[in-house]
């Protein structure tokens, strides 16, 4: 089973059980054994060697293992005594298709790891059907089959050449398919270029949006959208220079972000829209942080807040939720319209140093107070 070939990588496969829903383990566990003796066994291996709080995890594991072995026990019992051992037999055979993800058949040749790991991610997708649509739009086996797959490349141990290689026998296999090829493109866009995704990366999407500029027929439309993707996505990455655009202040004086004053040699740049739920939340957060007040205060940082939407009326209105010490002004429409920022969210946080060079980009308020040692 799958499962069992990746144990057998030990401690270099980092686990994310964010991708495992209960459901779907109840339904694995359903329909075969053999998964839960490798729950059980990777619960065994998370107290054996891990630290406190994944022994804890381990113990999780175990534990929910068992509830599902009984439950399961009493499902089997119930179902028994509605069919026949034959009729049985034929569903849970049926069943027990219908809920696998095909993985490849790793040959035994293969003992390393990292040799049954490449081998794994390189012919990953090779029994996979993409011309039935039904199996495309199990989301219990595409879309998990997809989330172990990006896990795997993402696991900090995968090579760039393996990674870009596996998203490339990916594509070329599902751009022929005129259904697949828009699903399994959404779900990469989901999962890998959304900021509120677990699986949020940035450096495998390029590697993906490389691929599909390489396997999509030539000429094709869209593959200029790639590349301007591919362009956006490369611009104000850590260790660059932020770049440079102007803004307007309440007052209507004019200035650039190369020519902002910066205390501390740190500069929070918040991009946002008073207008927003979610930055609604993420400004409610900031200004009760008594970490950042103090550090702005102190002269410690600098906040630069930039509203990039066209509602000037909107954006005066909602000044004074702004927190003391801020610098707020408009950009007016500058930064979406030149494409200067990827803003695929909103609002999006950059940690710049005092010459403008980036720190972090796009990153989550909690990540930059840990960077800033909040």
């Amino acid at each position: 089973m799958a499962l069992n070939i990746w144990i057998r990588f030990g401690n270099r496969i980092k686990w994310n059980w964010t991708a495992i829903k209960y459901v779907q383990l109840k339904r694995l566990f359903k329909y075969s054994r053999e998964w839960l003796v490798t729950i059980v066994s990777c619960g065994i291996a998370f107290i054996s060697k891990a630290t406190i709080g994944n022994k804890c995890l381990g113990i999780c594991i175990i534990l929910m293992a068992s509830f599902v072995a009984m439950s399961c026990q009493n499902l089997a019992k119930s179902h028994s005594s509605k069919q026949s051992d034959s009729s049985r037999s034929e569903v849970s055979e049926q069943e027990q298709h219908s809920y696998n993800f095909p993985f490849p058949d790793i040959p035994i040749t293969l003992t390393e790891p990292e040799a049954r790991k490449s081998y794994l991610l390189t012919h990953y997708w090779e029994r996979f059907d993409f011309a039935d649509t039904t199996l495309v739009d199990n989301r219990d086996i595409t879309e998990q089959g997809f989330v172990n797959f990006i896990a795997l490349l993402a696991d900090g141990t995968t090579p760039d050449e393996l990674m870009r290689e596996s998203m490339e026998n990916w594509c070329r296999r599902f751009i022929p398919s005129t259904y697949a090829c828009p699903v399994l493109m959404k779900m990469a866009d989901d999962y890998l270029y959304n900021p509120n995704s677990p699986f949020y990366n940035e450096h495998l999407y390029g590697m993906y949006l490389e691929a599909l500029i390489k396997e999509f027929p030539k000429g094709d439309a869209q593959i200029s959208r790639f590349g301007f993707r591919l362009s956006l996505l490369k611009r104000n990455n850590p260790g660059n220079r932020a770049t440079d655009f102007t803004y307007y202040l309440p007052d209507g004086n004019r200035r650039t972000l190369a020519a902002t004053p910066v205390k501390g040699d740190r500069l929070l740049l918040v991009f946002y829209d008073p207008e927003c739920e979610s930055c609604h939340a993420v400004l409610g957060q900031m200004t009760a942080s008594t970490a950042l007040a103090e550090a702005v205060k102190t002269g410690r940082m600098s906040v630069l807040a930039i509203y990039t939407e066209g509602n000037e009326e909107a954006w005066r209105k909602a000044l004074p939720d702004i927190p003391e010490g801020w610098v707020v002004g408009t950009d007016r429409e500058a930064v979406k319209t030149g494409a200067l920022y990827d803003l695929k969210a909103m609002p999006s946080l950059y940690l710049l140093d005092g010459q403008k060079k980036v720190l972090l980009k796009d990153a989550a308020f909690e990540e930059i107070s840990r960077f800033l040692g909040f």
